[in-house]
């Protein structure tokens, strides 16, 4: 079987996606109406990474994350929005290194590096 090639999957390729925090995207254990957790905005940045890549990808492909290292920074209210934006930085046969960021709209609240690489849907588990 010969390995598919995934053209348009080049270094530069940048991914944004918007959200707005609710009360189920916050914590609220520090006190206060609650601000964006952790893991809910690594979560958009996951989904950014995804959605910028799928259109590449050969029906019956997607991508999986496998490694991600990101410093959340700053808080950012419930019925605030927020940003996330992806740039690919490096591809290795079906592995792919981006560049995350998370932006609310006075400062950068997030940032690091997310690996996912490109498997076949229904091949995991």
């Amino acid at each position: 079987m010969t390995e598919p090639s995934f053209p348009g999957l080049v270094p530069g390729l940048r991914g944004e996606r918007k959200a707005m925090v609710t009360r189920s995207m916050a914590t609220t254990h520090a006190g206060g109406s609650g601000v964006l957790m952790a893991a809910w905005m690594i979560l958009e940045m996951e989904l950014t990474a995804q959605d910028s890549t799928q259109r590449f990808l050969p029906e019956g492909y997607t991508t999986v994350g496998y490694e991600i290292c990101v410093r959340h920074r700053r808080p950012t209210p419930v019925g605030e929005s927020f940003v996330t934006r992806t740039e690919l930085l490096e591809v290795d046969g079906r592995k792919l290194l981006f560049r995350v960021e998370a932006h609310n709209p006075r400062e950068l609240i997030g940032e690091g590096t997310l690996r996912r690489t490109i498997v076949r849907q229904g091949r995991l588990g």
